[in-house]
């Protein structure tokens, strides 16, 4: 793919569009934006293989179900998933798409630029999935199997009330070993945790 890295930018509101842009325009990136849903996707064959940044919640197509159609057309470029609600259903399903990562607006800039890093990786790696589900297992090899547990309800989409009927302890015991989990795996966000987990196998279907 050579020196020159391609950013998509598909949001409905401008501000965003410039502001993302204008970030990763300074970090050395070529940068190409579009307005909606259906504007990018007329073009999304012709255009040069990089990194689509998505915006979760737009009038005309969301950013699942361009996801959706990216796929059915075979473009297989990384997708990176903004929004501006923390919905955990939401980051889930985005995941499970194949979104690289799944930020909250406003982006703090370093957490935009790591998640554009590891979309590039994707392209640049042939065999970065094989490492990193290997590395994945090895974190959850970490884990408690009561860890295990709310990791695998927080894979599959549930809030913390939900995991805590499930599994028959209050929310503040889900809390707590969220938090030990997420300290043992060394993330920081729910993102993060969601996809080692899915690197690992986890939030299938029974």
């Amino acid at each position: 793919m050579g020196d020159k890295r391609v950013v998509h930018i598909v949001d409905d509101e401008e501000t965003i569009r410039k502001a993302v842009g204008f970030t990763l325009r300074t970090a050395g990136f070529v940068v190409e934006t579009y307005a909606s849903g259906p504007e990018f996707l007329q073009s999304a064959d012709e255009a040069e293989n990089g990194c689509v940044i998505l915006d979760m919640h737009m009038p005309d197509m969301d950013g699942l179900e361009v996801q959706a159609a990216l796929a059915q057309i075979n473009i297989d470029m990384p997708v990176v998933v903004l929004t501006g609600n923390g919905d955990v259903a939401l980051a889930v399903q985005a995941m499970k798409a194949g979104a690289v990562d799944f930020l909250a607006k406003p982006i703090e800039r370093a957490i935009l630029l790591d998640a554009i890093d590891r979309a590039f990786a994707r392209i640049d790696r042939a065999d970065s999935r094989t490492v990193e589900e290997a590395g994945a297992r090895r974190l959850i090899d970490l884990l408690t199997q009561r860890e295990r547990d709310v990791l695998e309800g927080l894979a599959q989409g549930h809030p913390n009330k939900t995991i805590a009927y499930d599994l028959g302890i209050s929310s503040r015991t889900v809390e707590v070993h969220r938090a030990n989990l997420m300290s043992k795996l060394g993330v920081h966000t729910l993102s993060q945790t969601l996809r080692i987990a899915f690197s690992a196998g986890m939030g299938k279907l029974p």
